[in-house]
């Protein structure tokens, strides 16, 4: 048996952790936060939410780690849901996506850990510390087109899968029904207060169909895929499982990097314009500026295929596996 830690932030991470598990040859308990029910985990452990304390006290330990809140209640007893899993059921290996002190917390419980890295700047002294305690790296993105100096140190034990989308291996499935000429979606892990500006793009493109999907738009489908195989134009962010979603259905891509700790979705934005598989743009654009995109955006033909999203959750399950037969 395999556990699978993945953190609530957004729903990258859990379908991230979806795709993966779903292509791994055992049972695989999931351990977080978030709200998770899919076949793809035998089982799914809710631990108690680390993060409620209004005034979290000297959360980084001088500089050692990310997230540990002195006398926080919710840490201490998921903490302890964690170690009671390891003695209870004694995993193969864990996956942690993504938590350094997770990481070294089932280390020191004697636990094989696979992480899951991210872009950005990781060079700090806690990712540094998760990554050499790892067994086994899984960098979702693929290696001629984004080696961070910082994962370097780590290459021997890194596998880069490419990226991992939940919809890796459906066919497309473009239809009338879905079609628009821009679609835009917003996801589900940064701060949300003030509106989107997406919101109001069909009233500044008169003329053009613009969907809308994501908290944003307060409107979630169970299944976008064909929403994405259908669109001229898909407006994302930077995120790896909007990156991934929209490399598998292989349309033209507007990627505005959003905001992100330890600049991830900059770096990754950086990587999609310095490779020209999307048109980045650091900011929204104004009207005038969107028909000028959306007209030179919708007729081009990115090479998706070097984000090598075919089989990246099979590698990813791979490694996982290699690790925990050890």
């Amino acid at each position: 048996m395999i556990g699978y830690y993945v953190h609530h932030q957004g729903r990258g991470h859990c379908s991230r952790a979806t795709a993966v598990a779903g292509q791994i040859g055992t049972d695989v308990v999931a351990l977080t936060s978030a709200s998770l029910c899919d076949p793809a985990f035998s089982e799914v452990i809710s631990l108690d939410r680390d993060d409620a304390d209004p005034e979290p006290s000297d959360v980084a330990v001088s500089g050692l780690l990310h997230w540990a809140p002195r006398h926080d209640a919710g840490l201490r007893t998921r903490m302890a849901q964690v170690a009671e899993f390891v003695a209870e059921r004694t995993p193969a290996a864990v996956v942690v996506d993504v938590s350094v002190e997770v990481t070294l917390f089932l280390r020191l419980l004697g636990v094989p850990v696979i992480v899951t890295a991210q872009p950005g700047v990781r060079d700090d002294l806690p990712h540094q510390l998760a990554y050499r305690a790892a067994d086994a790296i899984i960098a979702p993105w693929p290696a001629e087109l984004y080696q961070p100096e910082w994962l370097r140190e780590h290459l021997s034990k890194t596998v880069f899968t490419g990226g991992i989308s939940r919809f890796d291996g459906r066919p497309p499935v473009s239809h009338p029904t879905f079609a628009s000429d821009v679609l835009v979606l917003t996801g589900a892990g940064g701060e949300h207060g003030l509106p989107h500006p997406a919101t109001t793009l069909a009233d500044e493109l008169p003329g053009r169909t613009v969907v809308g999907l994501g908290p944003a738009f307060d409107t979630w489908v169970d299944d976008p895929w064909p929403f994405l195989c259908s669109a001229r134009v898909t407006v994302i962010g930077a995120g790896q499982g909007s990156v991934a979603d929209a490399a598998a259905a292989g349309r033209p891509a507007v990627v505005i990097p959003e905001d992100r700790p330890f600049a991830e979705q900059r770096a990754t934005g950086d990587t999609l314009s310095r490779s020209e598989l999307a048109l980045v743009t650091s900011t929204w654009p104004d009207a005038e500026r969107w028909r000028s995109i959306l007209d030179t955006v919708g007729d081009s033909t990115p090479t998706w295929s070097r984000w090598h999203t075919a089989g990246a959750a099979g590698r990813a399950a791979r490694a996982i596996e290699a690790v925990a037969s050890r």
